[in-house]
């Protein structure tokens, strides 16, 4: 996944691997924008004041892998 300006973040790459996934980090390290982020990349409503301040847009980009059977 990838997320540019959205919330405190510029630019992450994140790579998220099946099984349990924990984000942590310091206060405003921007673990809130890595759900929010997952959470518009599974449709949920995007919000204009999320967009980093200075920034024209915010985008998150992703690929989901389901595997065959």
């Amino acid at each position: 996944m990838r997320i540019r300006s959205l919330g405190v973040i510029d630019d992450a790459v994140v790579e998220l691997s099946p099984g349990f996934t924990a984000v942590t980090g310091e206060t405003g390290a921007g673990k809130t924008m890595v759900v929010t982020s997952l959470g518009l990349l599974l449709g949920g409503r995007a919000d204009p004041a999320l967009v980093r301040i200075g920034a024209k847009s915010a985008v998150v980009e992703g690929r989901i892998a389901v595997p065959a059977g």
